[in-house]
């Protein structure tokens, strides 16, 4: 890695001009806003969004037409239409964000910027999951045709553990005197930009950040740090691949993102469930035999996942502990203690134990490659964040949904610090920022 200044060491986070929904030109902030593109997975989803607003912020981030070309072309007819007029409007001056997300007892909060790019061999930002080649190329078509950044990523990094690469673990304390928590601290008395509550419950508030001492200090601090994908691992992709169509100077070398320091505000690891098209549950069921221990076990569906957090002791727990919830059928399937034999034969070798221990390995080598032969493409397999959407898809299709234990947070970091990737969609980091508070054009900087 180039150490010729701070800004090459670690994360380098500069202000953009945000464009933000005009509130007097929409119904709600909050109607016009959508959870990331990945999680309206539904077309009910899809639709109730797009109907709670005409401006909708899905409208540009799933568009809707006959094919991928079009689809592009029409959120970027939209995304200048609703600049033409006045719908969505640039911020006077270059900006960092400060948001807040609360619900109850959670809160959250975090920097949204325009975080300079590098690559995976810089470590700089660990990516800790595979892509898919097919969505980042449609990602990409579409931030280019739009030719802006649509919705921020996730990035965590750990503000008590010092230089980037630490480990240690730390307590925050109440309150910071320097560096970004300080500059957040001192932002979040003022009155904000926005204030909104959306349909999940959280409450988001936005300020920007423009004295030129403040984000001094938040360059200085972050210089120091790495940071980890939680969220946007496609989106990143997507970054890097326009990156090297475009100039090394340019506003393309630049992506939108929010930052948030899980030492002061760790987040909520959760899984992201499998359905598997075309494969019903007794098929399934019948396919384990001799290599797995599947039971039939009581739901509801919170009790019945008790059941495979019992069983699973997390994952990244140890050889043996992989632990699988089916279901589609009506009743829930637990599926634990693989074969070890199988385990050896199956799950390649190679990389680090954890990694061979993690439940999205075996699921992906052992029972999708080796028992079921599915491939892994969206023709055979969809990837689903919400747990009931999962079941009552498989229920509707006479498919198979395979539901998932979280990965803890440690594992995912260890991993990533190794330089080791997991298998794609092995986690789901939370809360995530909500889609249309703030984007970030590349043709104004």
């Amino acid at each position: 890695m180039n150490t010729t200044g701070p800004e090459d060491r670690g994360l380098r986070l500069i202000p953009f001009r945000g464009l933000r929904y005009v509130p007097e030109r929409v119904g709600s902030l909050s109607a016009v806003t959508s959870p990331p593109y990945d999680v309206v997975v539904r077309p009910d989803g899809l639709h109730q969004l797009e109907s709670a607003d005409p401006h909708n912020i899905v409208r540009l981030i799933l568009p809707q037409a006959a094919t991928p070309e079009a689809r592009h072309r029409q959120a970027a007819a939209t995304l200048g239409q609703w600049l033409s007029e006045g719908i969505l409007a640039p911020d006077p001056e270059p900006a960092l964000y400060v948001y807040e997300q609360r619900r109850g007892d959670l809160l959250q909060r975090g920097v949204i910027g325009a975080l300079a790019l590098s690559g995976p061999a810089d470590g700089i930002v660990l990516p800790h999951e595979d892509v898919m080649a097919d969505i980042v190329a449609d990602r990409a078509a579409l931030m280019r045709t739009t030719a802006a950044n649509l919705e921020p990523l996730l990035l965590t990094y750990r503000g008590e553990d010092g230089p980037a690469g630490s480990t240690t673990a730390a307590t925050a304390p109440t309150t910071s005197t320097s560096g970004t928590n300080a500059v957040i601290e001192r932002t979040v008395r003022r009155p904000p930009l926005l204030t909104t509550t959306t349909e999940d419950g959280f409450r988001h508030r936005l300020w920007s950040v423009t004295d030129p001492g403040d984000l001094d200090e938040i360059t200085r601090d972050l210089a120091d740090h790495q940071a980890l994908i939680a969220d946007g691992h496609h989106r990143w992709a997507t970054y890097l691949r326009l990156r090297a169509e475009h100039s090394a100077t340019g506003p393309w070398s630049y992506g939108l993102v929010l930052l948030i320091d899980t030492a002061r505000y760790p987040l909520q690891v959760r899984a992201i469930h499998r359905l598997l098209h075309g494969l019903p549950v007794d098929r399934a069921v019948a396919a384990l035999s001799g290599s797995f221990r599947v039971r039939t076990v009581e739901g509801p569906l919170p009790e019945a996942l008790d059941a495979l957090a019992d069983a699973g002791t997390g994952a990244g727990a140890g050889a043996g502990s992989n632990a699988f919830l089916l279901a589609g059928d009506g009743r829930f399937h637990l599926v634990d203690r693989p074969d070890e034999a199988l385990l050896k034969r199956t799950v390649p070798t190679g990389r680090p134990e954890a990694w061979r221990n993690l439940d999205a390995t075996v699921l992906h080598s052992t029972l999708l490659d080796h028992i079921w032969n599915i491939p892994d493409d969206p023709e055979h397999i969809a990837y689903i964040h919400d747990t009931e959407a999962a079941i009552g898809k498989a229920e509707r299709d006479g498919s198979t949904a395979v539901l998932m234990h979280p990965v803890r947070e440690d594992v995912v970091r260890d991993l990533a610090r190794q330089g080791v990737t997991m298998p794609r969609k092995s986690t789901s980091f939370g809360p995530k920022p909500a889609t249309g508070l703030v984007l970030r054009s590349l043709t104004l900087g």
